[in-house]
């Protein structure tokens, strides 16, 4: 089984990939967090694998509260024997200690990581004035050695190899994670800044459906709202699945790409 969350699209590519190349079975956390799939039970001996983004150096906070969450998944109901379990996240750069604190959250439930992968993918994160998406170039490159990445790290996983850890850690992961995370979650979790632009919106509802935390809504042919209640995770599907840019995040967005999962 491999669980997932995903955004702009690029963790929900992988985990597919991988998935067809192991022939695992596919769980969307985001739809197992609001109600609408229920959590699997495991075969004996099935394989555990989470895939997610990186969000300011960690994981994202719907994924960690899904993860401390999985209380008896840990071995097979038959053998006794710990289940084997691995983890892949996807960042357009480099994730920190994010592996670390997932394995933190994940021991919560009685289990750890057997190995962990990341994957370098397409930037997508745009809020903040110095950030923005790959040109052309960079974003082929990226897609490509993606594919070459997943197929290695697949076969690791298809033979269960244990303590294996091919990550792109940076030279200042505490850093990273513990103070720009910690200032991430702080003060860039916030729907405020998200409007729309109403001359340029064609009411299609894109940014509806795209968005993971059902934070996003319209009534009828009215502009698309956001709630305001603390759900935002600032990932900007709603943003990059805009088909007619019509969504900006106060002015840190302006003149600035659109990125999603081809």
């Amino acid at each position: 089984m491999i669980y997932y969350f995903s955004c702009t699209g690029n963790t929900a590519w992988a985990a597919r990939q991988i998935g067809e190349m192991l022939n695992e079975r596919l769980a969307n956390i985001a739809d197992v967090l609001q109600g609408k799939e229920c959590p699997s039970d495991l075969s004996d001996d099935e394989p555990l694998g989470f895939c997610f983004p990186v969000h300011g150096w960690r994981p994202p906070l719907p994924v960690r509260k899904f993860m401390q969450s999985l209380h008896g998944k840990g071995s097979s109901s038959s053998s006794q024997k710990r289940r084997y379990c691995w983890m892949l996240c996807t960042a357009g750069d480099d994730i920190g200690e994010t592996v670390e604190i997932a394995e933190k959250d994940l021991s919560a439930s009685g289990l750890s990581f057997d190995s962990a992968f990341s994957l370098i993918m397409p930037e997508s994160y745009v809020g903040l004035p110095f950030m923005d998406v790959d040109n052309a170039d960079n974003e082929a490159r990226k897609l490509s050695q993606a594919e070459k990445d997943l197929k290695r790290y697949s076969d690791i996983i298809r033979q269960r190899q244990t303590d294996v850890r091919l990550l792109h850690t940076s030279h200042w992961p505490k850093t990273n994670s513990r103070l720009l995370g910690w200032a991430f979650v702080r003060w860039l979790l916030t729907d405020k800044p998200f409007h729309v632009v109403e001359d340029r919106c064609i009411g299609c509802g894109l940014c509806v459906r795209s968005c993971p935390m059902a934070n996003v809504v319209q009534d009828g042919d009215k502009h698309p709202q956001w709630m305001h209640d603390g759900r935002c995770i600032s990932c900007f599907a709603c943003y990059h699945h805009c088909p007619s840019h019509a969504i900006e995040y106060g002015g840190r967005t302006r003149h600035k790409g659109q990125y999603h999962h081809p």
